[in-house]
């Protein structure tokens, strides 16, 4: 039996989390022995399959008496123990440090990594402990998978060589949702409050836009993230009056049911690596207005004009413009949201587990 595992820092809920979680059930599905090597157990975490093994490869309560190099240490060295006693036929890390640690525990491993960058590599790739780490372990990976060409243009040529890049998997409760038969006066945004998704913008900007159309409301949907945002965001909803047309929703299960039938769905964020809840919008059929925002998330699944607008990040007139513009045309906007729903056809479970499965069975010489 073919043995994968996967190696990241917990199973938190979160966009690295869910994609794991998701290409790990499918993996079992094919018959694979799955594994999931976390540093540690969350509050709030993805559920798995009994049938896939979780094993805890962070610093135990003795080794957090230690200093901190030892626990860095420790982390690498266990990992290590863990790649040497199960053998798994790859390695895939997802996130920074489980890059960085799944790369140095398999060196003498005869254990292939293929390692996933998930975010923005500026301002997270760039420090001095990255350009230190990066030319010294970088080319011991087997391969990188990369969310947008800005991503993989960032990293050194031979990373980039033996690269692809694959896109987020859209649940499938979003797909083939029906089209609502008529559309609410809400603007809508799904994601965690949290500052580098800069909703305080989308919030100015719709201000704006219900000075055009009073009868329009923004919901937020989205769980705190407990960096203060919430707070700002609750400050500027009372300073601006807000408060009977913005409303902030906090999190939810049943985001393919809340946001079918909004007449917009406005996406605000500074950077992102690819959002899965830009995504799922899409393929919801949703008229979209997005940030154009680095690393290229939103320009890798869309093309403005034709399946939703793109907007300069930062901008709450550009932004407030496009949602205006979206209200005013609705049947620009329905087929622009008839447009986006196609990126089911690219981006459903299936069609990127099958590129997952092909790449790493091209770089383990399984074909």
């Amino acid at each position: 039996m073919r043995k994968i595992a996967f190696h990241l820092n917990c199973l938190e809920q979160g966009g690295a989390e869910r994609v794991v979680t998701n290409l790990a059930h499918q993996f079992l599905k094919e018959g694979y022995e799955v594994l999931i090597a976390t540093e540690w157990v969350g509050e709030n975490e993805f559920q798995i399959d009994p049938g896939i093994r979780r094993v805890i490869v962070g610093p135990t309560e003795e080794d957090k008496k230690k200093g901190r190099l030892y626990q860095i240490m420790r982390r690498v060295t266990r990992l290590r123990e863990f790649a040497k006693r199960e053998r798994p036929d790859v390695l895939i890390a997802f996130g920074r440090k489980a890059n960085y640690r799944a790369l140095m525990s398999t060196l003498g491993v005869k254990t292939p990594v293929i390692v996933s960058v998930r975010t923005d590599p500026v301002g997270h790739y760039d420090r001095l402990a990255d350009k230190i780490q990066i030319p010294l372990l970088f080319w011991h990976a087997a391969g990188f998978v990369f969310q947008t060409q800005g991503q993989k243009e960032f990293f050194p040529k031979g990373a980039q060589r033996k690269s692809r890049i694959i896109l987020n998997p859209i649940n499938d409760k979003y797909i083939g949702v029906p089209r609502p038969e008529r559309r609410t006066k809400t603007v809508v945004q799904s994601g965690r409050l949290v500052d580098f998704k800069n909703q305080l913008m989308l919030i100015r900007a719709f201000v704006k836009v219900h000075e055009k159309h009073p009868d329009y409301d923004l919901k937020i949907y989205g769980g705190d993230s407990f960096d203060g945002t919430k707070e700002l965001l609750e400050a500027l909803i009372e300073e601006k009056n807000a408060g009977s047309f913005v409303t902030l929703m906090g999190a939810s299960d049943e985001l393919e049911k809340v946001l079918n039938d909004a007449a917009v769905y406005a996406f605000s964020s500074d950077w992102e690596g690819l959002p899965n809840a830009l995504l799922e919008a899409m393929a919801l059929g949703l008229p979209i207005v997005a940030t154009d925002c680095p690393c290229g998330g939103p320009r890798t699944v869309m093309q403005d004009g034709y399946n939703g607008l793109l907007v300069p990040i930062k901008d709450e007139d550009a932004m407030a413009a496009g949602i205006c513009q979206l209200i005013e045309n609705p049947d620009e906007a329905e087929r622009m949201g008839e447009n986006a729903r196609k990126i089911a056809e690219t981006a459903n479970g299936q069609a990127i587990f099958e590129q997952w499965k092909d790449y790493i069975e091209t770089l383990t010489g399984e074909r």
